[in-house]
Parts: structure tokens; sequence; C-alpha cells
């Protein structure tokens, strides 16, 4: 049987979601929780992975077990083991066949940049001293809909088979004193959007001409986008499945 397991945490102390060999990530610590709790050997399917330090408000992943669970006692006893930077809000029975990865229609991502010095937020925000043009970052923003192949944003030697995804929204908003960069896709490279956020920052700056873009985006070089931006302010906020996972008795 399979279940997915609804999550959030704090990426400060984690070397990212996916397990490395030599430095803690969210997954080899939430795979020794289940282990211990459910007393078999337990592996788990992240929806994606976030790099150091990023954050996320809503993961989701999978895995698998021959006995049914009570979802509310799990739930209770995983929040109880797990450190106060890691929350489980749910636990559900789906489909044999569903994939916390592969079975994900979209995903949308924010990055926070605070516009003045806030102490109580400088560990979740990217203080920026310099001002910048909103107005021609998001002229920039709807470039990024105009296309699919996002090479030039994406680390180098990264082994994926395709360099495409399909960008379905991208903008920025003031918020209080924070301006919040927010982006969704069906999926994203690795360093994706911290690259873009940098290559925005150019822009809003007048290092880069917004309608320069067009011509990163085509050179399919990273070394022509801007650099890339810290991952401390960088949350993976929502994920989106298709409903028929969800197994009826689950």
């Amino acid at each position: 049987m399979r279940y997915f397991i609804e999550l959030s945490y704090n990426g400060k102390a984690y070397h990212g979601w996916q397990n490395q060999p030599n430095a803690i990530s969210v997954q080899e610590v939430l795979e020794k929780a289940l282990t211990t709790l459910l007393k078999q050997k337990i592996g788990i399917v992240g929806a994606g992975r976030t790099d150091a330090g990023v954050h996320a408000m809503q993961m989701f992943a999978h895995f698998d077990i021959s006995k049914e669970i009570d979802f509310d006692k799990l739930k209770y006893n995983l929040n109880s083991f797990l450190s106060k930077d890691i929350a489980i809000h749910n636990i559900f029975k789906v489909n044999d066949d569903a994939h916390a990865r592969f079975d994900a229609i979209s995903r949308t991502y924010i990055y926070r940049i605070s516009l003045t010095k806030n102490v109580f937020t400088f560990n979740d925000t990217y203080y920026f001293k310099q001002t910048l043009d909103i107005n021609k970052m998001n002229k920039a923003t709807k470039i990024l809909l105009e296309y699919k192949n996002f090479k030039c944003f994406s680390r180098s030697n990264t082994d994926v088979k395709t360099y495409n995804c399909e960008i379905m929204n991208a903008t920025w908003v003031i918020e209080n004193d924070e301006l919040v960069f927010t982006i969704k896709a069906n999926r994203f490279l690795r360093n994706m959007v911290r690259a873009i956020v940098g290559t925005m920052i150019e822009i809003g700056t007048g290092k880069m001409k917004w309608a320069q873009l067009h011509d990163v985006i085509k050179s399919e070089d990273r070394s022509q986008a801007g650099a890339s931006v810290s991952g401390h302010a960088l949350y993976l906020s929502r994920i989106e499945y298709p409903k028929h996972i969800k197994a009826l008795n689950g």
C-alpha cells in the first residue's frame, strides 16, 4: 500500500531535501523517523528536491508499507519525534501507482526580498539595499511565459533529459516592506528559480534591460543570466496533484 505525507520544513539546518552522502537532509531525517516508528525500513520519494537552506511550506512524499496505518496516530508520533523545523500536516492513502514526483501537475515557489533592514526577518528574506524597478521586473516576467527551454537558468552539469518547463504564472508584488516573487510551473530545473530572481534583480537595478531577457533565454547559456541569489529566502509554497491519485478507501 502506498501513502502520501504532506509536510513543511524550515531548510536552514539541512543540506536540501535529497539524501546526501556527507550532509544531513530532510529526506534522511524523515526516513529515519518513519523507520523507527513503523519498525521497518522505510524509504520515501519526494515531490522534488530543494537546495540547501531552501524552505518548503508544502512538500509531499510517498512511501510503501504492507499494513494499514492509523493516520492520526502516525502524524502525532512523527510530530513528537521530529525536531521543531519539520512539521507533518497530513498522511493519506493513495492508489498504488501514485507518485509524489511524477504525478505533480504544478509547483509554486516564492522568493522574499526585504526592502528595508529588518532585524526580525533577516533569516527568512533577502535584504537588498538598492532600489528596484518593479515595473521593469514584471515586464520581464511576462517574457518567461513565451518560452519553454530554460537551460540558461539551470545549474551546469545537471543530468536531465530536457530543459523544457511550462511556466504558468510569474509575478512580483509588494507586500508590506517586502518584494515577493511568485512563480508557478509544471516542473523546475535545479537552481532555476534562484537564477531567475538573480537575473530579475539585474533588470530591476538597470544592469540589464528587461527586453534582453529574450536573448538570455535563447542563448541557453548559464553565463548570460544573472548570478543566483541565496536560497534562505526561497520557499516551495504549493504542489498540486490530480484528485484521482487518492485511494477511494483511503
